[in-house]
């Protein structure tokens, strides 16, 4: 805990002065930053109240309520008559837009100056670092997501995700649950049977946020293999169209049967299996990952 709030301030410290956040003239202009992003929050809502700025920037209502107050007498917004002040529609004036338009084309080109030192595989990597960070910290619980097919290096991340997070949270972290996982995914890629085998990878902001496999388990059944989903992403429903797809695939491909093995440990999983018509047809113990777990076998009669 101490080591990540140290990274997190001191990447803090870093934005700041990126940005330049601290500074009195935003870009060159007479505006503060706070100043500058009112006027982007004005251009870029259907119509803006000073109340919509202040919940949209988290910000003292006072303080809003003066900034707002300064950029009217300046000659940069106009306000339409009402009874709350708060809730009064804020527009730019043609003063406003034209300072608006600058900061912005200036702000632009800064920015594409910076990323463009940045080869096209680094550009990738920082948005997706951007996104993972806005999903974390943010409001990326509610962000969008889909769901795409498998693509070059995607088993490498499953297996090291999955890995990662048996281990923190079940305590399967010696080799052989790696090993296991790895095995799955790489006789995934070799053995791969278009049209009766498929890979999903959930992904938000560019991030995977979860996976699944059917594969082809021989005699007419289907095999649900290697469900995950992020604990950032818990919530959002993706467990369940993830094993949802997994059914109308192996619907599709002909398959008789879908079947799964799982531990009774996954209360999660569990219930995304019990909702979706799957019902336990065999329970055994085994020391596959090292210590005794509880498995399970799960079927359904497609």
């Amino acid at each position: 805990m101490d080591s990540t709030v140290v990274a997190l301030r001191a990447f803090n410290r870093f934005y700041t002065r990126f940005v330049d956040a601290l500074g009195p003239h935003y870009m060159g202009s007479e505006l503060s930053l706070p100043e500058a992003r009112i006027l982007y929050e004005v251009v870029n809502r259907e119509q803006a109240t000073a109340r919509d700025i202040q919940a949209a920037l988290g910000l003292d209502a006072g303080y809003v309520s003066r900034m707002v107050g300064g950029l009217q007498r300046r000659g940069l917004i106009r306000r339409s008559r009402g009874t709350d002040a708060r809730q009064r529609p804020i527009a730019l004036t043609e003063q406003g837009a034209a300072l608006y338009t600058l900061i912005d084309d200036r702000t632009r080109a800064e920015v594409a100056g910076t990323v463009d030192r940045l080869g096209e595989t680094d550009q990738r990597a920082l948005v997706d670092a951007l996104g993972t960070v806005e999903a974390l910290l943010g409001q990326g619980g509610t962000a969008a997501w889909r769901m795409r097919t498998f693509r070059p290096g995607d088993m490498g991340m499953v297996t090291a995700r999955q890995a990662i997070l048996y281990a923190e949270h079940h305590g399967w972290g010696g080799p052989l649950m790696e090993a296991y996982i790895a095995e799955v995914t790489s006789r995934f890629l070799r053995e791969f049977k278009p049209g009766r085998e498929q890979c999903w990878i959930a992904e938000r902001a560019g991030q995977m946020i979860g996976s699944v496999f059917v594969v082809d388990a021989g005699d007419g059944v289907a095999q649900l293999r290697l469900l995950y989903v992020e604990p950032s992403a818990r919530g959002l429903g993706v467990g369940r169209a993830l094993v949802d797809g997994c059914l109308a695939f192996a619907r599709e491909a002909g398959y008789q049967k879908l079947m799964l093995w799982t531990h009774t440990v996954l209360g999660s999983a569990r219930r995304i299996y019990a909702a979706a018509g799957l019902a336990i047809t065999a329970v055994e113990m085994h020391s596959t990952f090292g210590e005794p777990e509880q498995g399970e076998t799960w079927e359904l009669v497609l």
